[in-house]
């Protein structure tokens, strides 16, 4: 449960509403998106730290419109990995959203960034664009622990074995 009530400020932060007189829509039906909960194989999610027993889909179980998402916890650690359609622009965008920095893993580009409010020493996302929107990282970590890892280094590290397997 205290994962759902950390990765919740992340999904208000990239959460939105639209004003103004609405426009007719041309798009097909909606994109497919990514599901990390069952295409991130045991082998990826164990080489990342997490535990697949583990797995949580949604937010505190519940499904998000629009959002596909997936956590599971480790030792020292626990992973979400979120697929929206949205960009990486609109999480930039987003109040709340601060401090992005370019950075590579496992040889793709995403922006590296915090949700404000949320401790520095727990928690860091990092977004990845792709075709049908952007795909998101997120490590928390355990609070329990004393002196825990950068959660921004332990998420490069863990993103290593699960970044190939996300779709471009």
């Amino acid at each position: 449960m205290l994962v759902a009530a950390a990765i919740a400020p992340g999904l208000v932060a990239c959460g939105g509403s639209t004003s103004g007189n609405p426009t007719a829509s041309t798009s097909s039906a909606p994109v497919k998106l990514f599901d990390p909960c069952t295409q991130i194989s045991d082998d990826a999610l164990i080489a990342a730290g997490a535990q697949p027993a583990s797995k949580e889909t949604g937010i505190a179980g519940v499904h998000q419109s629009g959002w596909e998402i997936c956590t599971w916890r480790g030792q020292k650690y626990s992973l979400g990995i979120f697929s929206t359609g949205r960009t990486v622009d609109e999480f930039e965008r987003k109040d709340g959203n601060v401090e992005f920095q370019d950075v590579a893993i496992a040889g793709r580009n995403g922006r590296q960034y915090k949700v404000e409010g949320a401790s520095k020493d727990l928690r860091c996302d990092v977004v990845f664009s792709a075709t049908q929107g952007a795909l998101q990282l997120m490590l928390i970590n355990n609070a329990v622990l004393r002196n825990p890892e950068d959660p921004c280094v332990l998420l490069r590290r863990a993103g290593e074995s699960i970044v190939p397997v996300l779709p471009k």
